[in-house]
């Protein structure tokens, strides 16, 4: 851990701020950028340093093979709808969805929630053309411009951090309430503006360590993941337990160089890997990847992404995806794990509480429903009974 690092109050930058960051907004010069920096570093911490550590230890718990780990929700959050009686929603299916998991591997299951924080995207192109010819800015998420397809929804506004940062307040407060025991519901999101993120590290009052107050489970993805970038920087220097999404793309040794600089200490329940593979050949992905990991002595929890390697788009051009390749990717992925002894840990989902028709399969029988209510902003969820249908699927 880079104890060099400057947090809140302090006036010079901290380490990753001075380290090229992928996939950020660009605000121009925009005047207010400095204030709402200044906004967010005097804030109150959404979450708790003491919430953080028990987190971390029930992660050790999944890590070491005693216990499952579900984490789900939406692609993006829709920040006009993180009142209390939405986040309850979500907390409900979450705890429905981990029952299930509970109820077929004999074992108890942490709950983490895609929420409290899931306003930002990363996108594989800058702009989008519209059915009308418009050439605009893609949506990247509610913290740094608006999906309406005009020019000035989608200009880049650095008061919208503060919007996002309110809105996570409130689910964060919400979650606090439907918390019962240490097993969840906990807040994740993809740590990805580094205007957000940076401004929100704070120290823990009892070790004072540097932890990250913007939620208890900061991930990043395939685009970020990159050694040398802010983002793997950030998430080294602080004590929250921490993910990264893996991908086809990545070598063992790629892998196994973000292991060192992210569990350098080897601790059980510091550091989620996230395989999102595709369904092609997802077992022959992930063996080379967790034999290298194992070989280092990384007791990382290793879960399953059945979703992102496997959007398709139909004739139509709608973006979907397929209940039956994230079933088959899932299976792959634990005969994978189990085959070299090691413990799957579980599932990342992008699920919806509501009965949405985005993916293909269970009650959304053809292509042809998927018009009947698609209403994500960004990439297709599950909805309740697909994601019902693949947990039993893996784990029966």
């Amino acid at each position: 851990m880079n104890e060099s690092l400057t947090v809140a109050g302090a006036q010079a930058p901290a380490v990753w701020d001075l380290l090229p960051a992928e996939q950020q907004p660009q605000w121009g010069a925009h005047p207010d950028l400095p204030q709402v920096r200044r906004t967010l570093r005097e804030a109150p911490a959404l979450t708790s340093a003491e919430d953080v550590r028990t987190l971390r230890r029930q992660l050790a718990e999944v890590a070491l093979g005693r216990a499952r780990l579900l984490q789900a929700g939406d692609c993006a959050e829709d920040i006009r709808v993180c009142g209390a009686a939405d986040t309850a929603a979500k907390a409900e299916l979450l705890a429905d969805l981990a029952g299930r998991m509970a109820a077929h591997t004999g074992q108890p299951v942490v709950r983490i929630g895609r929420m409290g924080g899931q306003f930002a995207k990363p996108r594989s192109r800058p702009t989008e053309t519209t059915h009308d010819g418009l050439d605009l800015p893609v949506f990247r998420g509610h913290l740094v411009n608006s999906p309406e397809p005009n020019g000035q929804a989608r200009r880049h506004d650095p008061n919208r951090m503060l919007q996002a940062y309110e809105a996570s307040s409130a689910v964060l407060r919400a979650l606090d309430e439907e918390r019962t025991d240490a097993y969840g519901p906990w807040a994740s999101h993809e740590a990805l503006v580094m205007d957000y993120e940076s401004p929100q590290v704070r120290r823990d009052p009892e070790t004072g360590t540097p932890y990250l107050a913007s939620t208890h489970l900061p991930w990043i993805g395939e685009r970020t993941r990159q050694r040398g970038l802010a983002h793997v920087e950030l998430l080294a220097s602080v004590a929250n337990p921490v993910a990264c999404k893996v991908g086809p793309s990545a070598t063992a040794e790629e892998v196994v160089r973000l292991c060192r600089v992210l569990d350098p200490n080897r601790l059980p329940g510091r550091l989620t890997l996230i395989l999102r593979m595709g369904v092609r050949a997802p077992g022959l992905a992930i063996a080379p990847i967790a034999e290298a990991v194992q070989r280092e002595g990384h007791p990382v929890v290793w879960l399953s992404d059945p979703l992102h390697g496997n959007t398709v788009q139909t004739a139509s051009g709608i973006k979907t995806r397929r209940l039956s390749d994230a079933v088959d990717e899932a299976v792959a992925f634990r005969k994978a794990l189990e085959q070299q002894g090691l413990h799957p840990g579980g599932l990342h989902l992008e699920t919806a509480a509501a009965d949405v028709t985005e993916c293909l399969g269970g009650p959304v029988a053809d292509e042809r429903a998927l018009s009947g209510r698609y209403e994500s902003l960004c990439d297709p969820r599950l909805n309740p009974a697909q994601a019902r249908e693949l947990i039993d699927a893996v784990f029966s």
